[in-house]
């Protein structure tokens, strides 16, 4: 992510590594994952080594970043500084991808996964979760998806949205299945199936 204030700040996440961040373009880097934990190490609370799968920014406020962990969900309203557990309200904190809405800020979304050793969507069920308060409280969307027993497991790069107001919100999944919705996630429609894994998701509003 690069800060839209200031191109030389860039913040990166990376698998097994943490959260790192430049503010001089890359000539120097800092580890910054004060409060992600890492429950898979002896050490839960270390300085790096955490598996950060995703992070995005608000699109209201630059400083606020949403985590997605190997185990966890956080926020950080210090551009990395400082992270915050906001995964409460969950059915798992365990997932890949995380995304902030285009326009709204404190609005974000996530796709919950079962666990690491079960990565299959989060009590078999194929639901976004959508925060409107900054990771206070989380509300499952399902219209218009799948309500029996699912196993698309949906990774880091497939969950993305548009820039359109509403905007569009579109996930695809390892079951070779895509999904679209038009108005910030509150209904969806399959686009297309039997694909290969889908393992990345880009969109955009064309006027």
């Amino acid at each position: 992510l690069t800060d839209p204030r200031d191109a030389g700040a860039v913040t990166v996440a990376v698998s097994t590594a943490g959260v790192f961040r430049t503010k001089d373009g890359g000539a120097s880097w800092a580890p910054s994952n004060k409060g992600v934990s890492a429950v898979f190490l002896p050490d839960p609370d270390p300085e790096f080594g955490q598996c950060v799968h995703k992070v995005t920014r608000d699109a209201a406020d630059p400083d606020r970043l949403y985590l997605q962990n190997h185990w966890g969900v956080f926020r950080s309203d210090d551009a990395g500084d400082h992270w915050s557990d906001i995964g409460a309200g969950l059915p798992s904190d365990f997932g890949f991808a995380a995304v902030a809405h285009p326009h709204r800020g404190d609005t974000a979304y996530v796709f919950p996964i079962n666990a690491d050793a079960d990565r299959v969507p989060a009590e078999h069920r194929c639901r976004v979760f959508r925060t409107t308060d900054a990771g206070r409280t989380w509300e499952p969307l399902t219209e218009g998806l799948p309500d029996g027993a699912h196993y698309g497991t949906v990774l880091r790069d497939a969950l993305c949205t548009d820039d359109a107001d509403p905007a569009g919100v579109y996930f695809g999944n390892r079951n070779g299945e895509l999904y679209a919705s038009a108005d910030d996630g509150d209904s969806w429609q399959q686009l297309a199936s039997h694909l290969p894994d889908v393992l990345c998701v880009r969109a955009v509003a064309l006027g």
